[in-house]
């Protein structure tokens, strides 16, 4: 653990080094940026809990006859870009064909902003040739300088641009993205959770306003690798709710604009990817890896796999109480699961039907995933094909996700740790 800055130079390396091992690719799998939990689990808790702000703003800009304006920033390969546009408009029924949010018709620019010049080339090769999409390369980390630029409606940052930076950077950019906005702007802030069990051994209650962790890209590499290459890191900042709440509070004091939080939430809270290095944490699991497998078509997956032992930290009972909680209630679903599989076809009916009573003492989001996964394995166990790699194990993942939505904190206990934010004028 180190308090320190860095050079513009030192984080950029790592980043282009990734790119360099074909890491960020934009695919889908096992492995990669891009991998599975990302596009199925990350990207989705991102959108679902987007969705409603969003909603409120593509609706008053369509009624003033305007289209949407979006500045991304530490926009790397355009993944804003992908992820709003990936925002569902509502709940969407299973009769409707087009649900986005954010018809293209209705965005009028997205501007894509990073520090990183491979990453830049990258992504203008992605979209290039779209008048509406734009890339710039660009240092905010001593404030926001957008010259003659319109205000935006949407501010976002995504998988941890904002751990960049210390508490002055983050509050000066901060204050500097309310005096820009439009009214009613909406401002997304994404660091990296300071108490995710991934780092348990850094957790501690002290460390100031700026509390960093040496971030190791140690997970783009296979295991047998890790030990034959020098694998780059650099200084990433660690927030709770607190630490957040202090930063919006003293921006909102800086620019004189009222910053309203919406809301804050937890991202990967058991498959964030530093769960399947056990860098900072011995005993966690790969569960990421197991995660991704439900997720691939095709494959099947051992699901003791994704049973957890959670294990304590001394000195910290709330946390260790919210955890205790959560990986009781993971392990439940994933055990429910495998009994269901077992007794698929036996002699009882197509398949095992649980006791209500066993339910009673479950929360209510662990009550309706594990009746999900009931029916899912009985509608679907004998239908042509492998139900059990391409329909019950992705909707395991699924269910999981939804436990992560459902029985959160918003504490900062997740890989992820975003803050939604609303500028008021």
């Amino acid at each position: 653990m180190s308090h320190h800055r860095g050079s513009i130079e030192k984080k950029q390396a790592p980043y282009s080094e990734a790119a360099g091992t074909g890491q960020y690719a934009k695919r889908t799998g096992l492995a990669g940026k891009y991998d599975n939990v990302r596009r199925f689990w990350e990207d989705e808790v991102t959108r679902l809990f987007l969705r409603s702000y969003l909603k409120d703003i593509v609706d008053a800009k369509a009624r003033r006859l305007e289209r949407l304006r979006v500045l991304d920033l530490g926009c790397g390969v355009g993944d804003g870009y992908d992820l709003l546009t990936g925002v569902t408009a509502k709940e969407p029924g299973l009769y409707e064909y087009a649900v986005e949010l954010m018809d293209k018709k209705m965005l009028g620019l997205y501007k894509g902003i990073d520090i990183n010049l491979d990453l830049i080339a990258e992504a203008s090769e992605y979209y290039g040739g779209d008048e509406r999409i734009a890339f710039e390369a660009g240092d905010f980390s001593a404030g926001l300088r957008l010259g003659r630029d319109a205000p935006y409606d949407v501010y976002f940052t995504s998988y941890g641009t904002v751990s960049h930076f210390t508490t002055e950077q983050t509050v000066r950019l901060l204050a500097d993205i309310a005096r820009h906005a439009a009214p009613g702007a909406l401002v997304v802030l994404d660091w990296l959770g300071r108490y995710s069990y991934e780092w348990q051994d850094l957790w501690t209650e002290a460390g100031g306003d700026d509390y960093f962790m040496d971030y190791r890209i140690s997970y783009i590499y296979p295991p047998e690798e890790r030990s034959q290459v020098e694998i780059q890191s650099f200084p990433l900042r660690l927030l709770s709710r607190a630490d957040a709440l202090a930063v919006v509070e003293e921006a909102g004091r800086l620019s004189g604009v009222t910053l309203e939080v919406e809301r804050f939430f937890d991202r990967s809270i058991f498959v964030g990817r530093h769960m399947d290095t056990a860098e900072y944490n011995r005993h966690c699991p790969a569960v990421r890896q197991a995660v991704n497998s439900l997720l691939e078509p095709n494959t099947r997956t051992d699901l003791t796999a994704l049973l957890m032992d959670y294990h304590p930290r001394n000195g910290f009972p709330a946390l260790n109480a919210y955890f205790e909680k959560f990986f009781l209630a993971w392990n439940a679903l994933v055990v429910h699961v495998i009994e269901f599989l077992s007794a698929f076809g036996g002699e009882g009916g197509k398949g095992a039907a649980a006791s209500p009573d066993l339910y009673k003492f479950y929360p209510e989001p662990l009550r309706r995933a594990v009746s999900t996964m009931e029916r899912v394995v009985e509608t679907t166990g004998d239908l042509p094909g492998d139900a059990r790699a391409n329909i019950i194990e992705p909707q395991l993942a699924y269910a999981l996700r939804r436990l992560e939505m459902e029985l959160q904190s918003g504490e900062g206990t997740g890989h992820g740790f975003a803050g939604v934010i609303t500028v008021r004028k």
